[in-house]
């Protein structure tokens, strides 16, 4: 007589939990992922198996996400889930196509996570293209046509120059690119003052050189606007530093959340002991849609990689569905909703939405 299977269902975890990888933001990610979890277990799993995350650190290092991508296939997860670092999540995606194992990204933006189409690969969080092009019609609406960004280097950051190009000349303005760690913050005021911009971006890592460029512009620029369209000030710790509460930045949350969004962010606040961040509610609805996908395709991978586009699941933050996106190369959700907010200079636990797209 044959025995039901009442093992775990392996899931895949990858997240940044120490530096130099953004380690609040791998928390909140995995806090929204284990959530999820336990929701699904607490009414008897899939198929009466119970999932069960593994979960492996990429510190922001897309070689050592390659690395665990090979691991957790090793292992038999029957998906992966997670990363938030656009570029590490291009690694984990491009090993995860080569080895056949769907891949749910769940916050990476960048629009190129993989060079070719694949089936293996979709994703939760907006295109980079779309949530920068929202950041540009904030700045247009709110009068800013010279605009300066404190570029650093990666393919993430001159990514989002382009587009930010792109978006403001189109209606006449300039971008004004200048170089985020030299010669010094001082010298950056002077240039913003030269070229007349009235906005500065932040395009640079967290906590240099945003953190001097941060305090050097607030003390001698006080009238210029920061923006940082990644959307760091989401965060309490990058909030907490001087100048760090009124900056606009991007988050995927709806202006006023569901029924079930509201009790998700209830059990979220709960189990993070602070305001959970979009990056939560993107883990959380991570599982939401595996697990649907577990229930409709059991655990075969090649079956799990074809349900991408006849999924229907009700997120915390509306209904998920996955498509096929003009540029974009994986299934995705098209569109997650956006909005530009910063947080009440007088009390920074609160947030003020600015803009929505």
């Amino acid at each position: 007589m044959s025995t039901i299977d009442m093992s775990p269902i392996r899931i895949g975890v990858l997240a940044p939990l120490t530096p130099p990888g953004w380690v609040q933001a791998g928390r909140h990610l995995l806090a929204g992922l284990q959530l999820g979890v336990e929701e699904v277990n607490d009414i008897g799993g899939v198929a009466g198996r119970p999932l069960q995350l593994v979960v492996r650190d990429t510190a922001a290092d897309p070689r050592k996400a390659a690395a665990a991508v090979d691991d957790l296939a090793s292992l038999g997860v029957v998906a992966l889930a997670g990363e938030y670092h656009s570029v590490v999540a291009c690694a984990a995606a491009a090993r995860a196509d080569a080895l056949r194992l769907p891949f749910l990204c769940s916050s990476a933006v960048l629009d190129t996570l993989t060079e070719q189409p694949t089936q293996w690969v979709a994703r939760l969080a907006p295109a980079q293209s779309r949530g920068w092009q929202v950041y540009a019609d904030f700045l247009r609406a709110a009068g800013h046509s010279r605009v300066a960004l404190a570029l650093d280097q990666s393919v993430y950051w001159a990514s989002g120059a382009r587009i930010l190009r792109d978006c403001v000349g189109r209606h006449g303005g300039a971008v004004i690119e200048l170089d985020a760690r030299a010669p010094s913050p001082e010298a950056l005021c002077d240039e913003l003052v030269g070229n007349r911009a009235t906005a500065l971006l932040l395009l640079a890592g967290y906590p240099e050189p945003a953190l001097s460029l941060v305090k050097t512009v607030r003390r001698r620029l006080p009238g210029i606007l920061i923006g940082a369209p990644a959307g760091q000030p989401e965060f309490a710790e990058f909030a907490a530093m001087p100048g760090g509460a009124a900056i606009p930045f991007l988050r995927y949350l709806p202006e006023h959340l569901s029924p079930l969004g509201a009790r998700v962010e209830a059990d979220l606040r709960q189990k993070l002991s602070e305001t959970p961040s979009f990056v939560a509610f993107e883990g959380y609805d991570t599982i939401a849609v595996l697990a649907q996908m577990l229930r409709s395709c059991g655990t075969d991978r090649d079956r799990i990689a074809g349900a991408w586009p006849t999924i229907a699941v009700e997120g915390t933050r509306g209904q998920i569905r996955f498509s096929r996106t003009p540029g974009i190369n994986v299934w995705q959700w098209a569109w997650p909703p956006i909005q530009v907010a910063d947080r009440h200079p007088a009390d920074p636990e609160r947030f003020r939405v600015l803009h929505v797209g």
